[in-house]
């Protein structure tokens, strides 16, 4: 991965600790467990749980011994699910990295909503764009797409603590990060691979979308807050940076600011 997020420099402010970002991952975690037990049986679970695009269009019909639940609930069971541990603990670091300020944003009610509308909208879009597909798709990455929409809207400014190219560590403006990780979901349109490209283009589009209903009144759009005076709307001399911070984390700095 180019740009491998580790942390950011936002702090939740309107919560107090991000309980269903934190949920969410024991849910997949336990979830991808429990498919490691069923041993032969897995890819009986991953047909009926996972959502088949040409199933749940319609085009074909899925075996009666492999129906679980009716399809069209497959567009919530299939986002707890995982093909391996690097899949899921991909996953899981971009949520927990990105999750805390979204469910912040919203509370903890409103960001189970968006979480999983994020979810199913990925999960449509995929379905729509490969509607002959018959191979079933599992994965939060449709669900995880959305809160980077929606992170990438209300925090374009923030810093994340990445590295790049899974070495060197680097920080770098959210926009930036999240601006490449967009821009190489759609370059890798049409490539054979077993990633969902559009569901993550779908979720992504969803959460930029979704994040203006969600969020509640006092979060502003695009950092705006950061320019502005906290008891007055206008700008002052005090807030504005005169200077960005290094690229590199501060414990790569061999000189100390003054």
């Amino acid at each position: 991965m180019a740009l491998l997020p580790l942390k950011d420099d936002n702090n939740i402010i309107n919560i107090k600790f991000q309980f269903i970002t934190l949920i969410i991952i024991i849910t997949c975690v336990t979830t991808f467990l429990w498919q490691l037990s069923l041993s032969e049986e897995q890819g009986k679970f991953i047909f009926g749980l996972g959502t088949i695009p040409s199933v749940l269009l319609g085009e074909r019909q899925l075996s009666p011994n492999l129906i679980i639940i009716p399809e069209s609930l497959t567009l919530i069971t299939s986002l707890f699910l995982h093909g391996g541990w690097m899949h899921l603990s991909f996953n899981m670091l971009f949520l927990w990295v990105f999750g805390d300020n979204i469910e912040d944003s919203m509370g903890h009610l409103r960001f189970i909503f968006f979480y999983l509308i994020c979810g199913t909208l990925a999960t449509l879009t995929h379905s729509i764009m490969e509607y002959n597909s018959n191979a079933p798709l599992i994965g939060a990455s449709g669900a995880i797409s959305g809160v980077l929409g929606a992170y990438i809207v209300i925090h374009p400014r923030a810093r994340i603590l990445v590295l790049f190219m899974n070495i060197i560590p680097l920080r770098l403006p959210a926009i930036i990060v999240l601006g490449a990780w967009i821009g190489i979901q759609f370059f890798s349109l049409g490539n054979e691979s077993n990633t969902a490209w559009w569901a993550h283009i779908g979720g992504f589009a969803a959460g930029m979308a979704l994040i203006i209903p969600f969020r509640k009144k006092q979060i502003v759009l695009f950092d705006k807050w950061k320019f502005f005076d906290k008891n007055k709307n206008t700008l002052t001399a005090n807030k504005i940076v005169k200077r960005g911070s290094s690229i590199f984390p501060k414990t790569l700095n061999k000189n100390k600011e003054k």
